[in-house]
């Protein structure tokens, strides 16, 4: 198995009771080994693991956590306004694992 570094999916945003105000995406069930996998690398601890995500065509940089069997994604209030996207949308995600480097 090689490493994944990147990822596309189409999932739905849901609410979680985690930290307002974002909304979710959980990655699909697939996807799961094989970001694990990528992770062990780019995690900085508590399950954290960093990404750049794109949704449309808005790009932006949180972290994905583990809830239960799957990963999940924060949509920030900016995307979701950016993109006009809410709950229950289902949207394409473009997600590159690891730290993002400024130069």
């Amino acid at each position: 198995m090689t490493d994944v570094t990147s990822v596309d999916f189409v999932a739905e945003i849901i609410e979680w009771r985690g930290p307002a105000p974002y909304l979710f995406v959980a990655l699909p069930g697939e996807l799961v080994g094989e970001v694990h996998y990528a992770a062990r690398e780019a995690s900085y601890g508590w399950g954290m693991v960093p990404v750049t995500a794109q949704i449309g065509a808005t790009i932006f940089a949180t972290s994905l956590f583990r809830r239960g069997d799957t990963y999940m994604l924060p949509v920030k209030v900016a995307v979701q306004r950016a993109e006009g996207v809410g709950l229950g949308d289902r949207v394409a995600v473009t997600m590159r694992i690891g730290r993002v480097s400024r130069r």
